[in-house]
């Protein structure tokens, strides 16, 4: 009996032993993508770090899709500290299908990690309106909008530029249709005929991809870029210098004067 509760007790310390070194053994290669969703045109950054540096060995990375096909693979160099960073940008025909993608790195023959991100393919478009305002008249108007790819920070207009600017947070590649009303701004020629918007994306002129017009509004569907701030849409008339509150006080006050005139008038008219 004495001889058998030794090797238990040993193979007791030895697995106490044991725990510990189990416990603080970090991973040989971690691995994370730096949000859990993206859309398409996004930019997806894959970060992570090596335990052991290999001089010359590089890491690859591999972006699987829902269907488990392979849409982006690369090898990057990993830094002396054992970290590493690729940016990716999910555009492209093979990023097509919406759902979980995987994300697998490998580091040498049998260093392996991986995560996975959620991706959506196409982007719902938004429909909203926003209210522009006229410094001079204090008049309002309606602009009615749908966005893809970016939100409408603020609608202004330039009476000196004749021009309604439309600013964006553009967090992709994209498309706005604006619905404008030709109270607000509108383009004519000489003779009175509908003529072209000039349409300038953070100062570099672009053309419309599409445009439709009736006797209220101008409808115009505008292309912008990731990063892209500013569409400015010139005209050749802009919302008029006197509102309705306005041209009212204004008619009150030639009134006045001509009655006033008609007074002064009348009371240095000569007598006969």
């Amino acid at each position: 009996m004495r001889y058998f509760v030794f090797p238990i007790i040993a193979l007791f310390a030895l697995s106490i032993s044991c725990i510990p070194s189990f416990a603080q053994t970090a991973p040989n290669i971690t691995t994370t993508a730096d949000k859990s969703s993206y859309i398409i045109g996004d930019t997806i950054v894959i970060s992570g770090a090596v335990k052991a540096v290999v001089t010359g060995t590089p890491l690859t990375i591999q972006i699987l899709d829902p269907n488990n096909n392979i849409v982006h693979i690369a090898q990057i160099d990993v830094s002396q500290d054992g970290k590493y960073a690729s940016n990716i940008l999910a555009s492209g025909p093979l990023w097509k299908a919406s759902g979980t993608y995987t994300v697998k790195v490998q580091y040498g023959p049998s260093v392996t990690a991986q995560t996975t991100f959620t991706f959506a393919s196409s982007i719902i478009p938004i429909s909203n309106y926003f209210i522009v305002k006229d410094p001079t008249s204090q008049q309002t108007f309606s602009v009615n909008y749908t966005i893809s790819g970016a939100t409408v920070k603020d609608m202004t207009i330039d009476t000196q530029s004749i021009s309604l600017i439309v600013s964006l947070n553009s967090t992709s590649d994209g498309t706005v249709v604006l619905q404008i009303p030709r109270s607000l701004i509108d383009a004519k020629t000489s003779t009175g005929q509908d003529d072209a918007f000039i349409i300038l994306i953070d100062g570099a002129e672009v053309k419309p991809q599409g445009e439709e017009a009736n006797n209220n509004f101008r409808t115009q569907t505008i292309q912008f870029l990731q990063g892209d701030k500013d569409i400015e849409i010139i005209g050749t008339q802009i919302v008029p210098e006197f509102g309705p509150i306005a041209a009212l006080v204004l008619a009150i006050a030639i009134i006045s004067i001509i009655a006033v005139s008609a007074k002064t008038g009348l009371r240095f008219m000569p007598k006969y």
